[in-house]
């Protein structure tokens, strides 16, 4: 029993369920699926959590004074990270902030609230599991696998894209709010893919 204690996790220094980012037809069907059927609060999440690309603690914990000044959401805004103490910047493109605009209206939120308050009274907003929830239903709702992508394919996706247009990994890496580039590397998984893709370029 005793060198069962010593014994290293199997899933040490290996990527593990790492969750696959959306493609942009995935991203127009949800969408599409949230706003026909109404759904405002879920469309701003989903704009928002696109957009921002912000892990899900940090992002169920937004207030409306993070994103709006009086009754206008702001194009750029700042969070402090929970998990790192770094503060990251991100912006909130037209669709984002007029869904936004709409859920705040919606729900008469004030400056101070949460953005995406709780229906339980003794929680201020959305846990992360619910957050983990939704978007399993979102993925699920346009037929996709809701046990392949997580609340990490949001913050993924838009930075998977930027990568893929621009090969720019600062960029990505200042968007993500990583402190290392290997990070970012890691996180993106491009290693191997870019790897082959330069391999396959190269006439010899």
């Amino acid at each position: 029993m005793e060198s069962n204690q010593h014994r290293e996790p199997w899933n040490k220094g290996k990527l593990v369920g790492q969750k696959p980012p959306l493609k942009p037809k995935d991203i127009w069907a949800i969408r599409i699926n949230l706003q026909n059927a109404h759904q405002v609060r879920d469309l701003a999440m989903f704009n928002l959590a696109i957009d921002s690309k912000l892990r899900g603690c940090d992002l169920v914990n937004l207030r409306v004074r993070d994103i709006a000044h009086g009754n206008q959401v702001l194009a750029r805004a700042m969070v402090v990270q929970r998990k790192t103490q770094r503060p990251v910047q991100f912006e909130l493109t037209e669709p984002t902030r007029a869904a936004v605009t709409a859920w705040i209206e919606k729900a008469k939120l004030r400056p101070e609230q949460c953005l995406f308050p709780s229906r339980l009274a003794k929680s201020p907003h959305v846990s992360t599991r619910q957050y983990a929830r939704i978007v399993h239903h979102w993925v699920a709702a346009i037929g996709l696998d809701p046990t392949v992508y997580g609340t990490h394919t949001m913050r993924r996706t838009k930075a998977t894209l930027i990568y893929k247009r621009t090969k720019n990994l600062r960029a990505v890496q200042i968007l993500l709010g990583h402190s290392k580039l290997e990070s970012t590397v890691r996180y993106l998984g491009i290693e191997v893919d870019d790897a082959l893709e330069i391999s396959e370029q190269t006439e010899i």
